[in-house]
């Protein structure tokens, strides 16, 4: 298969994270004989630094004419220590969320059973927990009407849904629980919230056109309880653009590290993925930085285009390298391994699948690593 990559790595440590996603790419490249070029365009705070914009045309266009963008992070504290900006970095992908039409997000929370013991949450509780929350992206209190006051003591942002929104990201929820375990968990706020009030009866609504789908409904306030005291109950969860983002990053404590969450937002013709974890500019150039969250989100790309086999060999590279501890200083405070060395391992065993050879650790910390 021939694919045109946009990348975006952006800002902080978007960069590092996305240079090994990359190594991973072109260890698929190399191994199952595909064509995938790459080439890269500015976004967020860098690209407002060397043009004005956070989302220049030049990018804009790049992402419109590729098979897919695989982004890193964007945020810089010289805008978020500074609530005056009239130009943000978040701006761009906003605006590219909206110029692509990508109205899903789709976040996979699973826990690697190697890590269950670097969670903050007890093991019984998290053994076994695969969920995936999916997020409408285009809509709600992050897009609509902002308003301040001219003395500026008072403002409001408007939360704005249609039935149209909701109805399309229910369709892919649907589905997606109808080929998992089909339950589909509605999260809103519907006892306070007229919007979400829409939400519950779209979503009623379409769940009829799937009678083999489970169909709940939980507060919000409630969900994110349950999400950290019975996260197994849940299947697909379902909801608007800012409890999902809320939701989704709390989800992430499951798994050990926030490092580890991928994410695909996907539109009716593009289609984006990233790592969940934001810039982190304070580990910007140290080379600590998690890059698994952004070598699996390469890995849900390919299999957004069908290459479940490819996708599957980065998913068991990456799970070799947590049961070895081949990794960051986020999930082993002791580590000597860097971002560079956990993306390298990771890439050369996508190129030597052999699980029964043996690695020296000890030149793979040096950057030396020797197969047996």
């Amino acid at each position: 298969m021939n694919l045109k990559i946009a990348l975006l790595p952006g800002d902080g440590i978007g960069p590092e994270v996305i240079a090994q996603a990359v190594k991973c790419l072109q260890a698929v490249e190399e191994t199952f004989n595909h064509q995938i070029s790459c080439t890269e365009a500015h976004v967020g705070a860098i690209a407002i630094d060397r043009t004005g914009d956070p989302l220049p045309e030049r990018t804009l266009q790049l992402c419109k004419n590729s098979d897919a963008i695989l982004f890193g992070a964007i945020g810089a504290p010289r805008y978020d220590n500074d609530p005056a900006a009239k130009v943000r970095p978040e701006q761009g992908l906003l605006k590219l969320r909206k110029e692509l039409g990508l109205f899903t997000n789709i976040r996979p929370i699973k826990v690697f059973p190697s890590l269950l013991k670097k969670s903050p949450l007890k093991e019984e509780i998290i053994s076994g927990a695969d969920f995936t929350i999916y997020r409408e992206l285009t809509g709600g209190i992050y897009f609509g009407e902002k308003k301040i006051s001219a003395d500026g003591t008072k403002a409001s942002d408007l939360c704005e849904y249609s039935e149209k929104e909701i109805n399309r990201i229910a369709h892919l929820a649907f589905k997606a629980a109808k080929a998992r375990r089909r339950k589909l968990t509605l999260v809103d706020k519907a006892n306070v919230l007229e919007s979400s009030r829409l939400w519950r009866k779209v979503v009623t609504r379409v769940g009829e056109s799937y009678p083999d789908v489970l169909l709940e409904y939980l507060f919000v306030d409630n969900a994110a309880m349950q999400i950290i005291v019975n996260p197994n109950q849940f299947d697909v969860i379902l909801t608007e653009n800012m409890f999902g983002d809320i939701l989704s990053d709390e989800a992430s404590v499951i798994g050990g590290s926030i490092g580890l969450l991928a994410s695909a937002s996907i539109g009716d013709k593009s289609a984006l993925f990233e790592p969940i974890h934001g810039s982190f500019p304070q580990a910007k150039d140290k080379d600590i930085a998690n890059p698994i969250a952004a070598i699996l989100s390469a890995a849900m790309l390919l299999e957004h285009f069908g290459l479940k086999e490819e996708a599957k060999a980065i998913e068991t590279a990456v799970d070799k390298a947590l049961r070895k501890n081949i990794v960051t200083i986020d999930l082993d405070a002791d580590s000597k391994y860097g971002t560079n060395h956990v993306g390298d391992f990771i890439a050369n065993n996508i190129v030597d699948s052999d699980d029964n050879f043996n690695i020296n650790d000890e030149n793979i910390g040096l950057g030396k690593s020797t197969i047996i």
